[in-house]
């Protein structure tokens, strides 16, 4: 079982001033508003409904966290997280890019985002979820390059691998790694980026991500026969494809 499945909801921001005032990492989530972020982080979390997608994508306006420890994963929502005992946590940011959405609320996100990822001492690594179709948008880079100052980690999740052939995403994966690769500082040294493929559908990449994630949280998963327990069964299709 993974530490992962211990996540349960801890609090939502919609402003910076009002981020939880915890000294434990945590490991945030950034992507397009149709790339499948949610569908990522609640099969990694193996819950349904812990990362919510809106039925309008694009319209979570709010930094939504999760905590891993503190919580057993039988206990009941209701009952009390032990703050102290929280390893990490994991950070659901608003989705990014969706043409619907008003300008001053375009405005407030990026102002949201950007200063979050350059700013907020306790993030240890960006998990960047991107359309295996259509890696690398604008905002993408945007936010690559928001964050590369940081000297911290990002690690790409190339969502919905399933729907690529297998040479198809062969190259994706390597056109990825090349592009991550072409972002060095300023003595010509490689930033810590690293990517994968992903599907929630075919269950491509989950025990990847889920050691990536653990090790940039820098907590050791207690996974323990992982084959042996069933997982809950998502599809790939937090929001409609048309609008993903």
């Amino acid at each position: 079982m993974s530490k992962l499945w211990q996540a349960r909801f801890f609090t939502t921001v919609n402003q910076l001033r009002d981020l939880p005032d915890t000294t434990v990492p945590e490991i945030a989530f950034a992507g397009r508003s149709n790339a499948g972020k949610s569908t990522a982080i609640n099969i990694l979390c193996n819950q349904k409904g812990l990362a919510f997608a809106s039925k309008t994508p694009g319209r979570t306006q709010h930094i939504n966290y999760f905590s891993i420890g503190g919580a057993h994963v039988a206990q009941h929502r209701k009952d009390a997280t032990i703050v102290e005992e929280i390893e990490c946590l994991l950070v659901d940011l608003p989705g990014y890019g969706y043409a619907e959405v008003s300008g001053s609320a375009k405005l407030h996100w990026q102002r949201l985002l950007g200063d979050y990822v350059q700013r907020r001492e306790q993030l240890a690594a960006l998990i960047l979820i991107m359309d295996s179709r259509r890696p690398f948008t604008d905002l993408d880079i945007q936010m690559l390059e928001w964050f590369a100052p940081t000297g911290k980690p990002i690690h790409c999740i190339l969502t919905k691998a399933d729907k690529l052939n297998r040479n198809d995403s062969t190259n994706a994966l390597r056109q990825a790694r090349a592009k991550l690769d072409s972002y060095v500082d300023e003595d010509g040294v490689g930033f810590p980026f690293t990517a994968q493929l992903f599907s929630a559908l075919k269950r491509i990449g989950i025990d990847e991500a889920n050691d990536k994630i653990m090790e940039l949280a820098g907590i050791t998963d207690d996974s323990v026969a992982a084959a042996q327990v069933e997982l809950i069964d998502m599809q790939d299709d937090d929001e409609p494809d048309a609008a993903q």
